[in-house]
């Protein structure tokens, strides 16, 4: 079902955060029938890799000479092998096999695998390259951009349920209502103030040594701030990548998916006009401008008629004494 368009359901994968031989990145994966296609990046760089079943088959020749079998025959191991270290769910049916991850000097990426199937040792690589500026935009830029316009969106919608609780509160201490306890007692939100002091906060801790996300700093206030911003922590912490955020990733590229294709779905302005030539003499009509109905009347009898070229040239600059053109019986198309 997925065979024949791996790059539309490779954009439906969320970006899973996974350990390989103890290097953090982030990973998404595709693997059909007898054709794979592979994602990886540690926020400084995306490789990639996308083999159909001639290949694999080359492949596979290469790294395994006693390997005598057709695709369909290997590839569902090599796929039930690798799929869990691509996902970040752990082992995957052989326990026996192992994964390693090597940085290049040409700037690629390579993923090595050494299992055993039907009792004999099985070798397969990843040979990952930087992906297209392309693939980049459309399986991480666009969607992380809608993501963070979607959050700034919810934070600006708590901040106005902050302060309608703000203004409950203070109806209720109007009317005499107290807190049993004196620590429960809160401060009013105030928005703009709480912007300035927390950009503050960031530029302060920038310039400080890296910070955990479990770290917990004394401010002036008296409180404490423990979710430091990722550009003051470590750069592997970007890869954290948590079930809330997939979902929302897989919300976006969904919306996203949705609207290409209901745009490739309507007709464009051609097409209606040329299905609706009525809708051209609709022209003359109360809804559009009169001024602008004759304007296209005038072009299209100067289409008719090449030899009188200057007839609408001749015509008064004032607007009152512009002479009425009465409507012809027979309609004038714009595709003749």
């Amino acid at each position: 079902m997925e065979r024949g368009a791996p790059p539309d359901v490779l954009l439906q994968r969320p970006w899973l955060p996974v350990s390989i031989s103890g290097v953090q990145l982030l990973a998404k994966s595709w693997f059909g029938e007898t054709e794979y296609h592979v994602l990886l990046t540690d926020m400084q760089c995306v490789w990639g890799e996308r083999m159909d079943s001639a290949d694999i088959e080359k492949r596979a020749q290469e790294l395994n000479r006693r390997l005598r079998a057709p695709v369909k025959a290997f590839f569902s191991h090599l796929s039930e092998v690798v799929r869990p270290a691509l996902t970040g769910s752990g082992g995957g049916e052989d326990g026996e096999a192992t994964i390693s991850v090597t940085h290049q000097d040409d700037g690629n990426i390579g993923m090595k695998l050494k299992s055993e199937l039907a009792g004999l040792p099985f070798y397969w690589e990843f040979h990952c390259t930087p992906a297209p500026v392309t693939v980049v935009c459309s399986q991480l830029v666009r969607p992380l951009l809608a993501m963070s316009f979607l959050l700034q969106r919810q934070v600006e919608q708590l901040g106005g349920l902050l302060g309608r609780k703000d203004a409950e509160i203070h109806d209720y201490r109007e009317n005499g209502a107290t807190l049993s306890r004196e620590r429960l007692h809160t401060e009013v939100f105030e928005e703009r103030t709480y912007r300035e002091d927390y950009m503050s906060k960031v530029w302060n801790f920038s310039s400080l040594t890296p910070l955990t996300p479990d770290s917990s700093v004394e401010i002036s206030s008296g409180k404490h701030l423990k979710a430091v911003p990722l550009l003051c922590s470590d750069q592997s912490d970007a890869l954290r990548f948590d079930g809330d955020l997939q979902q929302l990733y897989g919300a976006v590229v969904s919306c996203t998916n949705s609207r290409k294709r209901k745009l490739s779905e309507e007709p464009s302005v051609e097409e209606t006009l040329v299905d609706k030539p009525n809708n051209i003499s609709s022209l003359g009509g109360s809804v559009v401008d009169s001024g602008a109905a004759q304007d296209v009347q005038l072009e299209a009898a100067g289409a008719r008629r090449p030899n009188r070229p200057t007839e609408k040239q001749s015509l008064p600059s004032a607007p009152a004494e512009r002479p009425s053109l009465k409507p012809k019986k027979k309609k004038v198309g714009l595709f003749r």
